[in-house]
């Protein structure tokens, strides 16, 4: 039945408008990508970055598409829109204007994206020129110019300047591709831009692993990547549908002759509210210290060093911050309070709990238990296939991050695009077309 009606999506002129529209955005991204930042040996950075696959670098290439790879004009790819968002909500916990704003609907939330874009400039800014400061820092060391050739052709302040402005465009270009994408497109456009990213570069990554141990492969190596990709996708699947129902009840009333209410209802909460978010803003502020050790902030180079060896610290570290933003994002987006309010609005109660505060206190506590679970399944999606990839040496684009991305957001397409096929398929049914069936003839 499913099968049906996704057979019928180019029925449907508004949905076959949106993926159209959709495709040809990434299509754009895609090409922006594989553009050369003027200054730069697009080869010389390309071997850098595969010589520090495995670690916070490797997770740097795989956010921005492979991008940073060719050194293109996408380089700092979506991540510094993904930082100021961070940013935005964390002073939304402590300062009330922002948090006013949040409060106040459809304008605040315009208002809100406002800012979120001019932090994603300022952050850019600040990111393109630490990248500059790195490039001309490899010319010298044994992963540039001591190896392989000079990255940057001509250091001094006119590359970094054109680096600056270069790679600043590139993520406002980005960042309203993403926009438009999720006004006019299906699904969510930044989270397809990572998306198409990640999924554009595996045939490369295959066929790179093959060529690279040629004659070398085990069968029962790649029998068991192979083992752990289906379990993990099966798992992310799993508790991505996973939910824990409250029952509602709404009671009954009386206006004029006519009684209402007396129905039973649920409140679904997922078991993973938070989604895919929180790896993102992990690996967001992973690649934070790099930028700081690019400008000699004391510290940061020992910091960048541990966490680019893909380690046990950069495993716990990733981990503990995927674990945080989990409850964090869930307490920003879900307002227990807010949900108890409404309910009693409504005249609907949870059997046994009293309205307002109890069910207030009696829905937060249910959903810091499942977020708790769905916080560790999340952590260990992430972290563990990373672990196996680097004791059987496979590219760190197999990691459970990005398993957990593709699946999250193809099983949110295909939400949307259902949604589209069911209000499709009721609007057909109550349509001119089907007047003189319901009607009475006359």
């Amino acid at each position: 039945m499913a099968f049906a009606n996704f057979a019928s999506i180019t029925k449907v002129p508004e949905l076959r408008k949106r993926l159209l529209f959709t495709v040809m955005m990434l299509a754009v991204y895609r090409i922006g990508v594989f553009i050369t930042a003027p200054g730069v040996d697009r080869n010389v950075m390309r071997s850098v970055v595969q010589r520090q696959q495995g670690g916070l670098l490797g997770m740097f290439n795989l956010f921005t598409g492979g991008a940073l790879s060719n050194m293109s004009i996408f380089a700092l790819g979506i991540m510094p829109y993904v930082s100021a968002s961070i940013i935005i909500q964390l002073l939304g916990t402590v300062y009330k204007p922002i948090d006013e704003l949040r409060k106040e609907g459809e304008q605040g939330r315009r208002k809100i994206d406002q800012y979120t874009r001019y932090g994603t400039v300022l952050l850019s800014i600040f990111q393109a020129f630490g990248i500059a400061m790195y490039l001309e820092g490899l010319n010298n060391n044994e992963l540039g110019g001591g190896r392989f050739g000079d990255v940057v052709a001509n250091p001094g302040w006119a590359f970094r300047l054109m680096t600056v402005i270069t790679l600043t465009t590139g993520t406002a270009f980005i960042m309203w591709v993403g926009e438009q994408i999720t006004d006019r497109g299906v699904s969510n456009g930044i989270s397809l831009i990572i998306f198409a990213g990640i999924v554009a570069d595996v045939p490369g990554v295959v066929f790179g692993y093959a060529q690279q141990n040629q004659g070398s492969i085990q069968p029962l190596t790649v029998t068991t990547l192979v083992a752990i990709l289906l379990v993990t996708t099966a798992t992310v699947v799993f508790f991505e549908r996973g939910q824990r129902r409250i029952p509602i009840v709404y009671s009954r009333r009386q206006v004029g002759r006519r009684i209402y209410g007396g129905q039973t209802a649920h409140l679904p909460l997922k078991v993973n509210t938070s989604g895919m978010i929180p790896a993102i803003f992990a690996s967001s502020l992973l690649m934070f210290p790099a930028t700081l050790a690019n400008l000699n902030v004391p510290g940061m180079n020992y910091l960048q060093g541990a966490l680019n060896r893909g380690d046990w610290l950069f495993n716990v570290a990733y981990g503990g911050l995927i674990i945080f933003f989990c409850f964090f994002y869930t307490a920003v987006t879900f307002q227990p309070v807010d949900v108890a309010d409404n309910l009693k609005k409504q005249q609907a109660n949870i059997p046994g709990i009293r309205p307002g505060k109890q069910t207030a206190e009696y829905i937060d506590g249910v959903l810091t238990k499942i977020t708790f679970g769905g916080a560790i399944y999340v952590a260990v999606v992430c972290v563990v296939p990373n672990i196996v990839s680097q004791l059987y040496h496979v590219p760190f684009r197999f990691g459970g991050t990005s398993i957990m991305i593709i699946v999250g957001v193809a099983l949110d397409m295909a939400s949307q695009i259902e949604s589209y096929l069911i209000q499709h398929n009721y609007e057909g049914l109550t349509g001119p077309r089907t007047a003189r069936i319901r009607g009475r003839q006359v």
